[in-house]
């Protein structure tokens, strides 16, 4: 058994779905059953590894957890010319926040929550619990990789793995074309009387936002709406007085792309609830 064959499978029994990249950090390409999509056409892009040829024919869509499928004789070749192994982010349930230099890591550290860090060849990867939509070129030297992605394996990193924070989701958001430019920010300035905040105790800014994550995890229809609701009520109570941190709004954001929204749709929604409040 390969090096990395052996590599999949450890990584693939931790829930990471894992494929084979050839030289060049490039997934293997359609296998002869496959060539031009014979098998039936462009997989699920939600469920990785629904071709049926068993074979690393659809890039990172190909990423597998199941031994079985690892180990298939059809996927024998691949591991064996295989350079390295690479895995996909997603549906891992995490984000990597790919710096590709050393003005993109000094730009990460000034501006990102710390989190797991892995070393590359030129920069290092940020991970980050939680999924959003892949976007390259995000920034000088940045890119997203987490849904429909893959991320080549480096080594487990160092330091605590944290939540996806709303500073990342914002990166993958493009400006809405109705909404003023600078709008996008979801930071919330403290309010102009700077007095004392009626509202900052622990308990009670922890119990709201604790029940926005639910009132969102927990709609079962309408979800858009109840997003925006959500993002009002909170706004409404704690938007003028300075309490909201990015930290909180990660967390609405994160509960809300549990649920199936973009990073976009987040964004826009909170634009909408803060002009709604006049904030």
């Amino acid at each position: 058994m390969s090096e990395h064959l052996r590599l999949a499978l450890r990584l693939a029994s931790s829930g990471l779905p894992v494929l084979p990249l050839r030289e060049g950090k490039l997934p293997f390409g359609n296998c002869p059953a496959c060539t031009e999509n014979a098998c039936g056409g462009r997989p699920n892009m939600k469920t990785p590894g629904v071709c049926t040829c068993l074979l690393p024919c659809h890039g990172w869509a190909a990423a597998t957890t199941s031994p079985q499928t690892i180990n298939a004789a059809t996927w024998t070749m691949a591991w064996r010319q295989a350079a390295a192994v690479a895995y996909h982010p997603g549906g891992g349930g995490l984000t990597v926040v790919d710096l590709d230099n050393a003005d993109a890591v000094a730009w990460a550290r000034d501006t990102l929550p710390a989190t797991r860090t892995v070393a590359t060849t030129r920069g290092e990867h940020w991970l980050y619990r939680g999924v959003m939509r892949s976007r390259n070129g995000v920034r000088d030297g940045v890119d997203i990789k987490s849904l429909m992605s893959y991320a080549r394996w480096l080594g487990p990193g160092t330091g605590a793995m944290t939540p996806l924070p709303a500073a990342v989701l914002s990166l993958a958001v493009k400006e809405p074309a109705t909404a003023p430019r600078g709008s996008q920010a979801i930071a919330v300035s403290v309010g102009a009387g700077g007095g004392e905040c009626p509202h900052r105790t622990p308990t009670y800014l922890e119990r709201g936002i604790a029940m926005a994550e639910q009132r969102i995890t927990e709609a079962s229809s309408a979800v858009h709406a109840t997003v925006y609701r959500t993002f009002l009520a909170v706004l409404s109570t704690h938007g003028r007085c300075g309490c909201l941190t990015e930290a909180h709004t990660a967390r609405l954001f994160t509960a809300a792309a549990a649920k199936g929204e973009t990073a976009r749709h987040c964004t826009d929604a909170w634009t909408n609830a803060r002009t709604t409040l006049g904030l």
